[in-house]
């Protein structure tokens, strides 16, 4: 039996990772013809089935699942090996495939985007957005950004922000037409906007009132899974929203939006965190970002 290589071997992880030829092929850079032909080629080598194809579907079969098992870690250390090699270069350079959960993205990762590419012009990034948990080796993240207490033990987390204050905003525009809301009772007068979830349901408004938690209901104008979307309505004096303090900091900064209902402001969102597996070795890139982002911090 003449050995795989590594082209196949990595063109079949592709496939059941991304659940389709054609993404995988996407991934790849290859054409989906191509790719199929690799996975068929190692079937053949390896004298097994390994992939249970139909018009709908790509899964894996008992021994596709043993290999797959087996082959991500080896491919995870061979890409690290070569992208060591980034060490003895003048900038790090390479790929990042980070998981971050929405309010991160947009509170701690969106404001310094800009000021990390710029400096390292030789990285890459590919941010996947998600409000759930992920498996980030299954899903061969290099690292994720969640709060604190959403983090698996196996995981090295480093903190990369503090606690961020919850705000309502509205534009002085908005407030001149129809005034400031006084009391939480208040906020059924006027024109709400809520975050949309993946799973359909939306952020609830959280107050605290007396020493306690409370989440008012508004019957909102506008829902959108869109974040800018809804600061930008805001700031055209569409409505009242509320989010992190740190997504509208600029805005605040210039005056295009102002604070309401301070006294009634909720804890703020916990600490963020990225996080990657303790057995994996730290790429160059990665640790350049961490570095980043600690400093931006400070």
């Amino acid at each position: 039996m003449t050995a795989p290589n590594f082209a196949e071997a990595n063109a079949f992880v592709a496939v059941l990772e991304q659940k389709s030829f054609t993404r995988a092929a996407k991934q790849l850079g290859l054409s989906p013809p191509r790719v199929s032909a690799l996975v068929r080629n190692l079937e053949e080598r390896l004298g097994v089935r390994l992939v249970e194809r139909t018009t709908r579907s790509v899964s894996p079969t008992i021994a596709g699942e043993h290999l797959l098992q087996r082959l991500r870690p080896v491919l995870d250390d061979y890409r690290t090996a070569l992208e060591s090699t980034n060490e003895f270069r003048d900038k790090p350079a390479g790929l990042l495939r980070l998981t971050v959960a929405p309010p991160a993205a947009d509170s701690v990762l969106e404001p310094v985007l800009p000021s990390f590419l710029e400096r390292y012009p030789e990285i890459s990034l590919d941010i996947s957005v998600d409000s759930g948990l992920v498996d980030i080796v299954a899903q061969r993240f290099d690292a994720g950004i969640r709060p604190g207490e959403r983090l698996e033990r196996d995981m090295i987390a480093v903190r990369i922000s503090d606690e961020i204050p919850i705000v309502v905003v509205a534009s002085p525009r908005y407030l001149s037409e129809r005034g400031e809301p006084r009391t939480l009772q208040e906020l059924a007068e006027h024109n709400c906007f809520s975050v949309r979830l993946p799973n359909g349901a939306t952020y609830p408004w959280r107050f605290h009132v007396k020493g306690r938690p409370v989440e008012v209901h508004v019957d909102a104008r506008l829902t959108a899974n869109a974040t800018k979307m809804l600061v930008r309505a805001a700031v055209e004096g569409m409505g009242l929203f509320q989010l992190p303090r740190q997504v509208v900091a600029r805005e605040l900064d210039a005056g295009q939006l102002v604070t309401l209902l301070d006294e009634w402001a909720p804890p703020p969102v916990d600490r963020f965190f990225l996080y990657y597996p303790s057995r994996r070795q730290m790429r160059p890139a990665l640790r350049v970002l961490i570095d980043f982002l600690r400093e931006r911090r400070r």
